[in-house]
């Protein structure tokens, strides 16, 4: 089988990229497709097939503000030529879906979501716009959201990382899709009961992470936060600490395990499609306390804090203490520490091999397994086709 992967760009190791590492994995020949890719910013694994870019790397500028070039992006990803092969995977929270694949062969999306600044969090990624720019953006974007739909019928079978994606699939495209958790290298992770006190955020600062919340839910207390992240919100997050929050701003995988390892406790206020940081901080045996919307409702056994007395008395002390953190329900700094307050009260109900036994469900032995035999099957219906 000669087989294509496509992605909608290349330039540091998230969770999209590790899904697709595990994939490469699988098929050491398969060839890669992206717009833009930066040699070395992600893993050997991944570097070692061959990667075709679009005409995009090679425009003028600074390569690395490659996002300004969003309006040609639905262009550049159909110019790729996959004919040839016999299946296209794409990875796609961007365009990489609308590839162009013949008509005579499976193109399977692992879509990590619809567009978020063209559908369900539009609002978040025009905070701070001026109201003219605000309105030009707004109606590009509206032109880029009904391509996207008009496109995703080149897609052929959809996988999704989360049941909350396979509703938003649903809702963009009517569509159906069969939901994948992503990978979670757990044996990346020690369990450990070490605790040095503080709270910790390991994230992309970009606006619909909403950060600040956090930023703002410790600022003058008397708890300390350490961040581990970069991106543009980082100046404006900085200008708005106080003392008792940190920033590191580049950190490699072995540094981000051994500040897991050390923590009290993870902190995650934006709302994710899925989210594998928290699931991380689990396989450390460290709980995590989650704004309750998205994926980490289904990666977090959270502590119902509603549950009555009585219920309580009856599910007894093991049932309690299968819990791996804590909800709030408001994206807000007042709800965030609330939450914060709650957990100290509470701390000892979580066990760090409970925390472990939650990530060991969606290790990443798993995924290749399940993404194995799901490409295989709709290889053989398509090359089988039942009457």
């Amino acid at each position: 089988m000669k087989i294509a992967l496509v992605c909608d760009w290349l330039t540091k190791m998230r969770g999209g990229e590790r899904c697709l590492e595990a994939v490469c994995e699988l098929y050491p020949d398969a060839d890669i497709f992206t717009l833009v890719h930066f040699p070395g910013s992600v893993s050997k694994t991944i570097e070692s097939h061959k990667i075709h870019t679009s005409y995009i790397q090679r425009l003028p500028g600074n390569i690395k503000k490659f996002r300004r070039y969003l309006p040609i992006f639905p262009h550049a990803i159909q110019q790729f030529n996959l004919s040839g092969y016999d299946c296209v995977l794409s990875f796609s929270h961007c365009v990489a879906k609308s590839v162009k694949a013949p008509s005579s062969i499976p193109h399977i999306c692992y879509c990590h979501t619809p567009m978020r600044y063209a559908w369900h969090m539009r609002s978040e990624y025009l905070k701070g716009f001026s109201c003219l720019k605000k309105k030009a953006v707004d109606s590009l974007l509206d032109c880029i959201r009904n391509w996207d739909r008009k496109t995703s019928n080149r897609v052929t079978h959809f996988i999704t990382p989360s049941r909350n994606v396979q509703n938003r699939i649903r809702q963009a495209y009517n569509r159906n899709s069969v939901v994948i958790y992503p990978p979670v290298e757990c044996a990346r992770f020690t369990i450990s009961d070490d605790n040095d006190g503080y709270y910790l955020i390991v994230s992309a600062l970009v606006p619909y992470k909403r950060i600040d919340i956090a930023v703002q839910a410790f600022s003058s207390k008397n708890k300390k936060l350490v961040i581990i992240g970069n991106g543009p919100e980082l100046p404006r997050l900085k200008s708005i600490a106080s003392a008792n929050v940190s920033f590191i701003d580049n950190a490699d995988d072995d540094e981000v395990a051994r500040y897991m390892e050390k923590c009290q406790a993870l902190i995650f206020p934006g709302e994710e499609d899925f989210g594998i940081v928290p699931l991380e901080a689990q396989a450390c045996g460290k709980p995590v306390i989650a704004f309750g919307k998205g994926g980490a409702l289904e990666t977090i056994v959270g502590l119902d804090q509603s549950l009555p007395a009585e219920a309580s008395a009856k599910a007894g002390q093991n049932a309690q203490n299968n819990t791996t953190g804590i909800f709030f329900y408001e994206q807000s700094p007042k709800a965030l520490w609330e939450a914060i307050l709650l957990f100290e009260k509470v701390k000892s109900r979580f066990l760090p091999q409970k925390c472990r036994d939650n990530a060991l469900r969606f290790n990443r032995p798993i995924y290749k397994h399940s993404m194995q035999n799901y490409i295989q099957s709709v290889i053989t219906e398509t090359a089988h086709p039942t009457d």
